[in-house]
């Protein structure tokens, strides 16, 4: 809440801005002149003030001013009813933590580190602080201490006007320090993207006066009704509760052109705190960042409201049978937050598993560690400084309703781009001007990185970057192709039924086929033989029965496969063109196409320094080379006879085979280059 303390003038320059506190509201009811019975409610809410003996008003509404006089008319009336209901409140709640006596504690000072997300810049204060002794409470990897910290607006013996936050450290001393800058930048990040939600800024504390310079995360304390909205693991709260936190993760993940989601949301309202980042790299931001099967998780669970549709959001591609799922099983296991490591790994089960499958599932689920054996659980801490609300009666409890109904009110007041803002938000020292410059080149910025969720969206793209890079891979580099087919094998490993239900098949083989739209490698390998009634890693217990099959469709996999370099599909290509075998009905033996993927084998190989296609593959080289002097030297099916062609060729094997300590078939492949060179000499 912010009040602007305006001089006898009516210019605008002449506004203070700072913190609403209590003290003003006293002060406030004691100015002589001015009104000095309490404040009540009554229905037509005229009893404020007038106008020239309130000296204290919100910076929206002076904002307002400076519209036309009829809109200023109904912007003074709406702010004295908020203002009035705001005050109603701040004056019942007093001072939660009053009875803990925080001021009678030892008074520090300390380091604040504030980042400043769009300059990618750290600002460092010095502030004065008041924190208890003991934890008041904990989570598994951090715990929590009441703490009041002195505003830059008040004097240093003035505690009783000092603002309630809560410091968290990892119980963990061997948490490396990185690891709390990391967290904000985190927090802070999340935070960027204009939508009408705020999440709370976070800041590094660090306590030099202490030995070893002990580091804290600070938060302000929040009061209100705490909820858990989603988890980075695929819980989402029902959406009757509200829609804005599925929203804003849907929101972050096509802003951001399917690069992040913002997740494990959680607040008071449409006032976060603690959320988490699930990138594509997936292994930064934190232990909670489980990369595209995080996506992929909350993806599943959501389903797109009214809230998503009005931002012009696009549904995620799901199966039939999972759009006729129930929707938001609560599974308070699943509300969670889960760390890196202990997620159900989307990883397919050996042959000798898949034989027991059942018992595969069960000791993966017990592997998981949620509190079984010794190891604790790796889960990180939910918001502290509301949560516990819930469980105490040290925390005020407001209605949400009525909470929602003042901040929609409010933001519709001061319009939609608007967000407020408390003393932990960094500020970077540049004039407002900058501010708003950059935070305009981010959002668009923004706007040019958004990406639909669905697969056509996902299509058109890739086929416009193909047109306008000439070199552009047809297969690979698609975020939302990965998080289909993480979901695939989510299905695969049995993570969305029961222990005794078999899985959706067909919801797995939808995911896979988006996948492979999409350009996943493996997943185009997986449809491919599929359509073809070949054997697959994937879903490798799924045939396609012979009505459902489709060859053209499955060879036109094959040969996108082969232009990714995919060895095994270009040696099938190859044979197909070659032989006649596996080739739809659509098409003949060709050898000039069945040679060209021959030679793509061959240079494939030679290019690989590592050296991963040897002579212990199937299919070696120097078979594929002497498979190519054949159909040279005999001609035919397209491809014109040239024995001189083949002699090299053969040459070429022989080498390759003596290579590879193939004495016997060296020599017979030298053998047959002299015949070829013979009968180029017949020839002449």
């Amino acid at each position: 809440m912010v009040l602007a303390d305006r001089s006898v003038s009516e210019s605008s320059d002449d506004i203070n801005i700072r913190p609403l506190e209590l003290d003003d509201l006293r002060r406030r009811q004691e100015r002589p002149g001015e009104l000095h019975s309490p404040i009540k409610m009554s229905d037509d809410h005229q009893h404020f003030p007038e106008e020239n003996s309130n000296r204290f008003f919100s910076a929206v509404y002076g904002m307002g001013l400076k519209r036309s006089r009829e809109k200023a008319t109904k912007s003074k009336a709406f702010a004295r009813m908020c203002w009035k209901n705001a005050v109603l409140k701040v004056r019942a709640l007093g001072d939660p933590w009053e009875k803990f006596h925080l001021d009678t504690y030892k008074t520090e000072k300390a380091r604040r580190h504030r980042y400043h997300a769009l300059s990618q810049k750290w600002h460092i204060d010095e502030v004065l602080v008041k924190m208890e002794d003991q934890p008041f409470n904990n989570g598994a990897m951090r715990q929590c201490f009441r703490m009041k910290k002195l505003s830059n607006f008040c004097h240093q013996d003035d505690w009783a006007r000092a603002h309630n936050y809560v410091a968290k450290n990892y119980m963990d001393e061997s948490t490396p320090r990185s690891t709390y800058f990391e967290d904000v930048k985190l927090q802070v990040l999340s935070n960027l993207y204009p939508l009408k939600v705020d999440i709370f800024q976070m800041s590094v504390l660090e306590m030099y006066e202490r030995e070893g310079s002990p580091l804290f995360h600070l938060e302000h304390f929040i009061e209100g009704k705490y909820v858990k909205y989603n988890s980075n693991s695929g819980f989402v709260r029902s959406e009757a509760l509200r829609m804005t936190p599925q929203a804003f993760s849907h929101f972050s993940f096509e802003r951001s052109g399917h690069e992040l989601i913002v997740v494990d949301i959680q607040g008071v309202g449409d006032l976060y705190t603690d959320p988490q980042i699930h990138t594509a790299r997936g292994d930064d931001y934190g232990d909670g960042n489980l990369g595209t099967r995080g996506m992929a998780l909350f993806l599943h669970s959501h389903r797109c409201n009214t809230i998503c549709k009005s931002l012009g959001l696009t549904p995620f591609d799901l199966a039939p049978s999972e759009m006729r799922a129930n929707e938001n099983k609560l599974n308070l296991e699943s509300c969670k937050t889960v760390a890196r490591g202990t997620e159900e790994i989307v990883v397919t089960p050996s042959e000798e598993e898949k034989e027991h499958i059942q018992e595969y599932i069960r000791m993966r689920s017990l592997s998981q560690g949620y509190g079984s054996g010794d190891e604790k659980p790796r889960i990180k801490l939910n918001s502290i400084s509301s949560v516990d609300s819930l469980e105490s009666d040290d925390f005020h409890i407001m209605s949400e309703s009525e909470d929602s109904a003042v901040d929609s009110a409010r933001r519709e007041h001061r319009g939609p781009d608007v967000r407020l803002r408390f003393d932990s938000t960094c500020d970077s020292g540049t004039d407002t001007m900058n501010k708003e410059r950059e935070m305009l080149q981010f959002k668009e910025m923004v706007q040019r990185k958004a990406r639909p969720s669905h697969v056509l969206g996902e299509m058109e793209h890739r086929r416009l970057v193909e047109t306008l890079e000439e070199n552009h891979n047809k297969t690979g580099g698609s975020i939302l192709g990965q998080v289909h087919l993480d979901l695939a094998k989510y299905h695969e490993l049995s993570r969305f039924v029961e222990e005794s239900e078999t899985y959706d098949h067909e919801a797995a083989i939808f995911h896979v086929d988006q996948a492979a739209k999409c350009g996943i490698l493996e997943a185009i390998k997986t449809m491919a033989n599929l359509h073809l009634g070949l054997q697959h890693d994937i879903l490798p217990d799924i045939e396609l029965n012979e009505n459902r099959q489709d060859a053209e469709a499955g060879f036109d996999y094959l040969i996108t496969a082969a232009e990714a370099k995919d060895r095994a599909a270009m040696i099938h290509v190859a044979k197909a063109y070659e032989t006649g075998i596996g080739l739809p009905h659509t098409r003949e033996k060709d050898w000039v196409k069945a040679v060209y993927w021959l030679e793509k084998v061959v240079n494939t190989n030679s290019e690989d320094e590592e050296g991963d296609f040897n002579s212990t593959l199937d299919d070696p080289s120097y078979q594929l080379v002497a498979k190519e002097a054949m159909m040279y030297w005999s001609g035919g099916h397209g491809l014109a006879k040239d024995p001189n062609k083949a002699g090299e060729l053969f040459s070429w094997a022989a080498e390759l085979a003596t290579e590879a300590m193939k004495g016997k078939l060296a020599s017979k492949y030298y053998m047959q280059a002299e015949e070829a060179w013979a009968e180029c000499d017949v020839e002449e």
